[in-house]
């Protein structure tokens, strides 16, 4: 272990199972220090986002976007803070996982519009599917699929959701963890064809 000293506000520090500790908005700023812009965004991202009570048992993000912003604002000068600004500007609510925001930051990088994040589509009466990642305007989704997509079930669930996307006249791109070498380019080809098929004009 390698102890530090610091200024810290009283809100800062709280308890977790009788240990004191940071907040979270307080350790994702101590993380600057050491993390990337990016990095900090895929921690950002966690911190926003809104969780789902039937899998997780809460309803409020573990911070918000006023939140990290004053952290940041109490703590001018401290070292990484410049990295940690650029990182809540590139935050967004609306990311499931650090393999969404790390295929979103490359989307955006390589040159493609901001998607949506995770927004609930209405494909047809009664059936409604809520993509990682959507260009509505262009009728292109974006899936991540992990390992967890490996699996049977998940297999027939993502064939169902597929021919779902289909049938409403959507493209959807899946993207799996081998499109993310290469600093993502196989990802933002991926995506940028899709969107070129369905008429999207780069700027």
């Amino acid at each position: 272990m390698r102890g530090h000293r610091g200024q810290f506000f009283g809100d800062e520090i709280v308890a977790l199972d009788g240990l004191l500790v940071t907040s979270r908005p307080r350790t994702w700023l101590d993380c600057s220090r050491k993390m990337s812009i990016n990095e900090l965004t895929v921690v950002a991202d966690h911190l926003l986002r809104i969780p789902r009570p039937e899998f997780e048992g809460r309803t409020d993000p573990y911070a918000t976007m006023e939140e990290l912003a004053d952290i940041l604002d109490r703590h001018k000068g401290t070292p990484g803070i410049r990295k940690a600004r650029l990182a809540l500007e590139q935050a967004r609510v609306g990311a499931d996982s650090a393999p969404e925001t790390r295929l979103r930051l490359a989307l955006e990088n390589g040159g493609l519009p901001e998607p949506q994040l995770n927004v609930p589509t209405e494909l047809r009466p009664g059936v409604v599917r809520r993509p990682d990642l959507s260009y509505p305007e262009h009728r292109v989704a974006v899936e991540y699929d992990g390992e967890g997509h490996s699996e049977i079930a998940q297999i027939v669930r993502d064939i169902a959701r597929e021919e779902d996307f289909g049938r409403a006249g959507w493209v959807l791109v899946r993207i799996s963890k081998r499109h993310m070498g290469s600093d993502a380019r196989p990802a933002v080809a991926k995506v940028r064809s899709a969107l070129l098929g369905r008429g999207w004009l780069p700027k």
